[in-house]
């Protein structure tokens, strides 16, 4: 593998999302960044990005040449940066991650939860949102009524949308609970999961995605926090989930 060059601090900054490169170099200019720890005072000091951490302005920022995060979506947020009328969830993120031009990888709907995935790397992006991928979506649903066998059959065997005549089917369903499963899409269709329950006669009074590939909401990831992907955990969305 071929060794990282290393960077001027200023344009490390502007990478990361912490503003236009001549307020870069003011932060620096101001004393206000560490880098691993040690006060820099010259922004054109180039650096191993390799296991570089800043400090800038007392915010505390792993460097990662791209933006690959895990992020629990709360209910009643939207995954726009133009809302219509709930709060965004970019709101809850910290500013670098606007600057840098983060995008939310699919969108949930304002009232559905759970895992989402948010990154400024469009090859990334794509790849995780075309069904060409074949990459399977958990996600766990709580219908208004019970959920018969028949149902679940229907929903595998494929239902007819509104929209468009060509029959979409769950890859997976699983019954947790009398008014409860577990169901694994690879398509993003609008209010898709919604509709598929409608289809089959029931209606979703809750929806929170567990899964993408292999790689599951972490338990100890609470509502509205985020946290960076690792490769282990990269290699793990690509990957469908098997029992």
């Amino acid at each position: 593998m071929a060794k990282v060059k290393p960077l001027s601090l200023e344009k490390i900054l502007f990478s990361q999302g912490f503003g236009t490169r001549r307020y870069c170099n003011d932060l620096v200019y101001a004393e206000l960044v560490y880098v691993n720890g040690q006060l820099v005072t010259d922004p054109d000091l180039t650096i191993q990005t390799e296991a570089l951490n800043l400090r800038v302005d007392g915010q505390e920022w792993a460097y990662h040449e791209k933006a690959y995060i895990a992020f629990h979506k709360p209910p009643n947020y939207e995954c726009s940066h133009k809302t219509k009328h709930h709060p965004s969830v970019y709101g809850l993120l910290p500013s670098p991650f606007i600057e840098r031009g983060v995008q939310c990888v699919g969108r949930l709907d304002h009232d559905t939860t759970g895992l989402l995935l948010i990154s400024d790397d469009g090859q990334f992006i794509h790849q995780m949102t075309t069904p060409k991928k074949n990459i399977g979506k958990i996600y766990r649903i709580t219908t208004s009524e019970s959920i018969s066998q028949l149902q679940i059959k229907q929903l595998l065997e494929g239902v007819v949308l509104d929209d468009d005549p060509r029959p979409v089917n769950a890859k997976d369903c699983v019954q947790l609970e009398d008014r409860q499963i577990e169901m694994t899409i690879v398509e993003g269709r609008y209010h898709q999961v919604k509709r598929m329950i409608a289809a089959v006669g029931n209606h979703v009074l809750l929806l929170h995605r567990v899964m993408i590939g292999s790689y599951q909401l972490p338990s100890d990831l609470e509502e509205g926090k985020w946290r960076w992907l690792t490769v282990e955990d990269c290699a793990l969305l690509g990957k469908n989930h098997t029992k």
